[in-house]
């Protein structure tokens, strides 16, 4: 299935306007962090696409790069607290 820039841009856009700590550990996300960096904000998907999961804000949730990373394809994130 092929998947929207756009649509994704736009779930991603509210995510950071949301200002959500990380949905897996709790901690808050500089959300002006460069993508290189460990800590900066991915958009996870609760669901993975892999899994079936849907393309949607409702499906999407912020996190941490390494958190997001961390999780994989899982469908839930344990959480952790750092």
């Amino acid at each position: 299935v092929p998947r929207s820039t756009t649509k994704r841009n736009r779930i991603r856009a509210a995510l950071r306007r949301s200002g959500s700590a990380c949905h897996a550990c709790g901690q808050p996300i500089d959300y002006t962090l460069p993508a290189t960096d460990p800590m900066s904000f991915h958009a996870d998907h609760d669901v993975p696409l892999s899994k079936g999961g849907a393309d949607t804000l409702a499906n999407s949730k912020a996190m941490h790069k390494a958190c997001n990373l961390a999780k994989g394809t899982k469908t839930h994130a344990p959480i952790v607290r750092r």
